[in-house]
């Protein structure tokens, strides 16, 4: 990051220099000591889940929960956002994480389109492209989860990396994501018949390549608008985590950069699409926790229209750890405390303003009810929607930016402040 020009001097036109903002990135402050006893409390969970997945159920759904466990390591060690990304371009014009999501999103792109253009796949599962129905499901849901992730303080993969770190306000947002998923099984005839259009996939008219090719111009424009929005407003830059000095040190104990982050991902989340046939998501888990929960405590989840569907019905019958969604929702969460402890900032926080602790639910809840109506989330419809060169990956994502600025109206009045063009960091 670098401040902005003096008055009168030439504009800058060289697209790799770094953004303008109005003061310096600040340093990083030196990583704490690592946190040994969480860490080895993360570290026995990890390996002893990993040993029962892969005896019980087999070595694709050991697999999956080492992939989900990658996620997490590199969710937060990069600090990979997209409710803060967000937040920060429609509050301030600061585009640092918008930029980071069309590396992520052209890097996913490119590997999807190797992998489902040429039919790869491991362990006998056949790759195919995350498409959703275009129709006014796809926009509210879409709007509802971006005002959720604002009131909740995180997306759907933050919060499953934020709850493995011991954040103890995001649990109370995944316990609304739950809640508000099986709501939304449960009420599944109420959103069921809106009208919407066929999906609409890129490749299907225009190939593969074609395809690629077209999203990856696209997120170039998505790049430059962002990186032309931030050089107009000259905004704040965004904070610097802890870090740990040296290459090796930093590797293992973090912060990495975002570009690294963005590129970690990508792999992970393509490895996902290898191994299982489908792409990452996050949200379809929830809905399966609340329903099986409902179901513990007498209720009948399978009589609901919802889990009734074949594919639907399948994997509520089937065991927790044998679902594709729910090994990788659980090694985030394993994986981010895994790193946290590592980095020496895992912390269970106690206490919090009672606003707060009712904007968490709320959020959660409208982003378990979005994601139902979305057919997915940040990832299920946006990263792998735009990624399988799926129209409606980039109708949710521009329709979640119009919901971000509905949230960030909505955040005063649960106490929770926005960033400012004066503030030292966004």
């Amino acid at each position: 990051m670098t401040t902005a020009p003096p008055a009168g001097a030439p504009p800058r036109t060289v697209l790799l220099t770094p953004s303008p903002t109005h003061v310096p990135a600040p340093e990083a402050a030196p990583a704490p000591r690592v946190r040994r006893l969480p860490l080895a409390v993360a570290g026995v969970i990890g390996v002893a889940l990993t040993a029962y997945v892969w005896s019980a159920h087999g070595a694709k759904p050991g697999v999956l929960l080492l992939l989900g466990i990658g996620l997490g390591v590199a969710l937060f060690h990069s600090r990979f956002g997209f409710t803060s990304a967000w937040r920060q371009l429609i509050a301030v014009g600061n585009g640092t994480g918008l930029r980071a999501h069309t590396l992520l999103l052209g890097t996913t792109a490119t590997l999807f389109a190797l992998i489902i253009g040429t039919g790869s796949g491991l362990f006998g599962s056949v790759p195919a492209p995350s498409a959703g129905t275009l129709g006014i499901g796809l926009l509210v849901g879409a709007f509802l989860f971006a005002v959720g992730m604002q009131l909740g303080g995180a997306c759907a993969s933050g919060t499953l990396f934020a709850v493995g770190s011991g954040q103890s306000t995001i649990v109370l947002t995944l316990g609304g994501f739950i809640a508000g998923s099986t709501l939304a099984a449960w009420q599944y005839g109420l959103w069921r018949d809106l009208p919407a259009m066929d999906p609409v996939v890129f490749a299907d008219h225009v190939g593969w390549f074609g395809s690629w090719v077209l999203t990856v111009a696209l997120l170039a424009l998505v790049w430059l608008v962002a990186r032309r929005i931030q050089a107009r407003r000259t905004p704040p830059p965004v904070g610097t985590p802890p870090s740990a000095r040296g290459a090796l040190a930093r590797v293992l104990r973090g912060s990495w950069p975002l570009a690294v982050g963005a590129l970690v991902l990508a792999v992970l989340g393509a490895a996902v699409l290898l191994v299982s046939g489908g792409a990452w998501g996050v949200t379809s888990a929830f809905a399966l926790w609340g329903s099986k929960l409902v179901g513990a405590l007498g209720g009948s989840p399978e009589a609901w229209a919802f889990w009734q569907e074949p594919k639907n019905a399948a994997q509520l019958s089937g065991p927790v750890l044998a679902d594709k969604t729910s090994l990788t929702d659980i090694g985030i969460m394993v994986g981010a405390a895994v790193a946290a402890a590592a980095g020496g900032v895992w912390k269970l926080h106690r206490g919090m303003p009672l606003r707060t602790a009712v904007a968490a639910v709320l959020g959660g809840v409208l982003m378990g009810i979005g994601a139902r109506m979305a057919g997915g989330c940040n990832i299920g419809a946006y990263l792998a929607g735009i990624a399988s060169g799926s129209l409606h990956g980039w109708i949710w994502g521009a329709v979640a930016l119009v919901g971000t600025w509905a949230g960030l109206r909505l955040r005063p009045l649960f106490g929770l402040g926005n960033p400012k063009p004066t503030d030292s960091v966004c």
